[in-house]
């Protein structure tokens, strides 16, 4: 294994942290479960323009790789070595009346996270037979599911066209051929031991063996935030009796891509904002200031369509979940007064 050599206009954190000297030390290295540095870097090296280009193969890729990994993970979330992270999914702390009961800018909101199986290789160092385990376990929690979380689990493997078609309509639907993750060895074996599961109303939804073992998402019309929030804790509580989650108290829930860490969750909403929309410096004023990203509809590297953009937390380790959902919620609150004031 050679030292890889990044051109000068790659700017992943990958080529920034990757210092000789680093790859010298952590090259013959492995994890107990035989994950390598090659495949921990491979997806950075074989697409340049990877932002991170870092991919951990079970929980003690953190550890065993930490001259590459933690100062990534400083420079990404300005979390160190030192600092311990805490959870708190209790949706009684969390502040937040519909900012937008009239329904005139929310369009819709999502809250999701990232879970893996504790004890068990993480989505690029696992094999295909703990993978369908993985499945198993997971499809036998989900089975205990009551209430308004009830509902079905649709194995990728031997599905229908017609039951493709419509998990697709509904944009449930994961898909092979990312060529970030493919690269990170995440789409090995596909489509065996994947699939998705909703409730009957279509508002809780959990993909297995996505990027993470579990995507378990939650989401509706309108922007009844706090209501998003508190089904999302009740899932993964009732997943939580069946299968523990990889967790350390000091990075948190465990994830495959080190953005994900702490929290693991993407707290969202979709919100029409014509006018603010005009004034970007204004729009990203507002957005800083709550910790805030911006995105066109269809997630990453998109564009907006007819003003609605797609608002997110921008940080995950170092914070609660109540305050990930809160720094989304106040930012939200802000843009729709800004938006106000200039209609």
């Amino acid at each position: 294994m050679h030292y890889p050599n990044f051109p000068d206009d790659c700017n992943s954190l990958l080529s920034k942290f990757l210092t000789p000297e680093v790859f010298e030390t952590l090259k013959n290295k492995k994890t107990s479960n035989g994950f390598t540095l090659g495949q921990a870097i491979n997806s950075g090296v074989e697409n340049l323009d990877s932002g991170i280009g870092v991919y951990a193969g079970d929980q003690e890729s953190y550890t065993v790789f930490e001259p590459l990994f933690d100062p990534i993970i400083e420079e990404y979330h300005g979390f160190g070595k030192e600092d311990a992270h805490k959870s708190n999914l209790n949706p009684n702390d969390l502040n937040a009346p519909n900012p937008d009961p009239e329904g005139l800018y929310i369009v819709s909101t999502r809250i999701r996270v990232g879970r893996n199986i504790d004890n068990m290789p993480l989505g690029p160092g696992i094999s295909k037979e703990q993978r369908d385990k993985v499945e198993s376990s997971v499809v036998e929690g989900l089975q205990t599911l009551e209430g308004e979380l009830a509902g079905e689990y649709y194995p990728l493997l031997g599905m229908s066209k017609e039951v493709q078609d419509k998990l697709i309509k509904d944009h449930f639907l994961f898909k092979e051929g990312d060529r970030f993750l493919d690269a990170a060895g995440l789409n090995r074996n596909w489509p065996e031991g994947r699939g998705i599961y909703h409730n009957n109303e279509k508002t809780f939804l959990v993909w297995v063996n996505e990027e993470d073992q579990l995507r378990i998402i939650s989401m509706q019309q309108g922007g009844d935030i706090k209501e998003v929030f508190t089904r999302l804790v009740n899932a993964i509580k009732g997943i939580e009796t069946k299968v523990a989650f990889a967790y350390s108290d000091h990075l948190g829930y465990i994830t495959s891509c080190p953005t994900n860490l702490g929290t693991a969750m993407r707290a969202s909403v979709h919100i029409a904002l014509p006018n603010l929309a005009k004034d970007m410096k204004k729009f990203k004023m507002i957005t800083d200031k709550y910790h805030l990203q911006i995105r066109g509809i269809h997630g990453e590297h998109s564009e907006s369509e007819g003003g609605v953009y797609d608002i997110s937390n921008r940080r995950r380790l170092g914070i609660t979940e109540v305050e990930a959902v809160q720094d989304m919620y106040d930012g939200v609150v802000a843009l729709i007064a800004a938006e106000k004031a200039l209609s």
